[in-house]
């Protein structure tokens, strides 16, 4: 295994991964912002692709999930943080996307229209004449429920997936590890997916159902090796571009953009990076924010590790048991550390207690309801830019405007959102 403790493409300071070895907070920044922008996978044909796949889906997706009047597009706000600070803070509701309430829509939605998709060519229902919204018939739906596909998750992914695969008529399998919690497994049931729990952790749940048998009829999302999934997110960077264009936001090297991006296994926070980096380029700061009994990605990053030996965060003795759930995960997803190991300008990790809080903060202040994953990316503000300011290289970032990428929450039920609440205030 490579050594955690030296890694020269990264100049860590020994202190800091000392830090990180001792479950105790950490921050890492980049040597510097100018020039440092490279994508490790060209992929920019299949995020266009993506981007064209749902604006042809969006009319199916209305009729089989509309009920809220929903318009099909799988996009969601930017806002501005209300309370007064030291720079512009804005806020990407990712949280409160349609039909799910998890960032999770746009990369698990994706794969799931990418596989129907291919269902409907294989079967016939689609062809060049043939408008996607035939995948949405009952006809089409009896086809597609000759059809299986399946998905490890912690409980975001799972639902994205089983949502949008019952909506179509597929067989859907989520494994679940550990972390998952109760009411999430109990919403998946009643969607009519089949919940396979593990006593392990997420890594364990995601090699179980890798394991499965595979036959013509069957799929299997990979959250770790995906790349539907990453561009499926990916496409969420031309979304914010156009909504900074029309607020007149135009990011420069000297006051970027800067985005804190909860990072798990790495798909999503990855897919936005290359994304923003193809678009931005050195006029956008990514910021990875992780717990910091589950720095995967840091650990990755740290490590010097090829993409396909990546060490866990138990080779640091650390215990990947934390309140983010969505963020619970040991070894960071070879496909995100291969295309943007060289793109990410900042590492963070945070204490469950800093996230709880930052939930409870966030609902005093804006009134939005924020699992303490989702949360992490508003916390981390103020500790990197303290850290930024102190690195040679980097611009004044008070000068910056930065975006806190808001990732589940919204769909929490009630008494879960109390239970979250009550914990927070036993914090004070």
């Amino acid at each position: 295994m490579p050594d955690l403790l030296h890694c020269p493409a990264f100049h860590v300071p020994q202190n800091l991964l000392t830090s990180l070895r001792a479950g105790r907070p950490a921050i890492w920044v980049r040597d510097t912002i100018s020039g440092r922008t490279s994508l490790g996978l060209d992929v920019t044909d299949r995020i266009a692709e993506a981007a064209r796949r749902f604006g042809n889906f969006r009319g199916a997706l209305a009729t089989l999930l509309g009920g809220e009047g929903w318009d099909g597009a799988i996009c969601s706000r930017l806002t501005e943080w209300p309370t007064p600070g030291a720079a512009r803070i804005l806020v990407k509701q990712d949280h409160d996307l349609p039909v799910t309430g998890s960032i999770k829509a746009r990369g698990g939605i994706h794969e799931v229209l990418t596989y129907v998709e291919r269902i409907g060519r294989r079967e016939g229902l689609l062809g060049a004449e043939t408008g996607h919204a035939v995948l949405a018939t009952e006809s089409a739906r009896t086809v597609f429920s000759r059809y299986r596909i399946s998905v490890a998750s912690t409980g975001n992914l799972g639902y994205s997936v089983g949502l949008a695969g019952r909506a179509f008529g597929l067989d859907v399998t989520v494994h679940m590890s550990r972390d998952a919690k109760a009411w999430k497994k109990d919403r998946l049931r009643a969607l009519g997916a089949t919940v396979v729990e593990h006593a392990g952790d997420y890594g364990e749940a995601c090699a179980a159902a890798r394991a499965e048998p595979r036959d013509d009829f069957s799929h299997f999302v990979d959250d770790e090796n995906s790349p539907d999934l990453f561009c499926g997110y990916a496409v969420a960077a031309k979304e914010l571009a156009e909504q900074l264009s029309r607020q007149a936001i135009h990011p420069t090297p000297d006051a970027p953009l800067v985005v804190y991006l909860p990072c798990g296994v790495g798909g999503a926070p990855g897919g936005i990076t290359y994304g923003l980096k193809a678009i931005f380029g050195d006029s956008v700061v990514c910021v990875f924010v992780e717990p910091t009994a589950s720095p995967a990605m840091f650990v990755a990053l740290t490590s010097g590790a090829p993409a396909d030996a990546l060490p866990s965060v138990y080779d640091l003795g650390l215990d990947n048991r934390t309140l983010a759930d969505g963020l619970a995960v040991a070894r960071a997803s070879a496909l995100a550390v291969s295309a943007v190991r060289n793109a990410i300008d900042g590492m963070v990790t945070l204490s469950d207690a800093t996230m709880l809080k930052a939930s409870a903060d966030s609902w005093a202040a804006a009134g939005l309801r924020l699992e303490p994953s989702a949360a992490a990316a508003l916390a981390a503000i103020s500790h990197f830019m303290e850290r930024a300011q102190r690195a040679a290289g980097w611009p004044d970032l008070s000068r910056a405007t930065h975006i806190a990428w808001l990732t589940g929450g919204a769909r929490l039920p009630e008494s879960e959102w109390q239970k979250q609440m009550a914990a927070a205030r036993a914090l004070c």
